[in-house]
């Protein structure tokens, strides 16, 4: 079975930039789009990004949209999520995951699998 590994979270300062990376144990972004969710503690897991399916834009949440930015390395199987101007509303539980083309386009929760463990990013003053 295919795992995501993501990492890159941390502490960080308002007004920081970081980038999330997400491995892939097997070649899983050659059937499905690589995407980002993330969840803070009490709330629901949110959409943050997914790649463009087909010769589309990728998708991002209206939250992060112009600060954020998804991209993949196909050479070394990972997907990377770029975060920048971040503030206190950004700090959460950071997962990667996959929709398969069959659900394209897609920002369901529940059309994506796997899903890494995540990657902590916290956002202090």
């Amino acid at each position: 079975q295919v795992q995501l590994v993501e990492s890159g979270g941390g502490v960080v300062q308002t007004g920081d930039s970081v980038r999330l990376s997400c491995a892939a144990s097997g070649r899983i972004f050659e059937s499905r789009l690589p995407g980002w969710f993330r969840q803070a503690p009490g709330k629901e897991r949110e959409f943050v990004a997914v790649e463009g399916w087909r010769d589309s834009s990728p998708l991002y949440a209206d939250s992060v949209k112009g600060r954020f930015t998804i991209s993949r390395d196909d050479a070394k199987n990972t997907v990377y999520l770029q975060m920048s101007s971040l503030t206190h509303e950004d700090a959460s539980l950071y997962y990667c995951t996959a929709t398969p083309f069959s659900k394209c386009p897609s920002t369901a929760a529940k059309n994506f699998r796997p899903w890494g463990q995540g990657t902590q990013v916290t956002v202090s003053s």
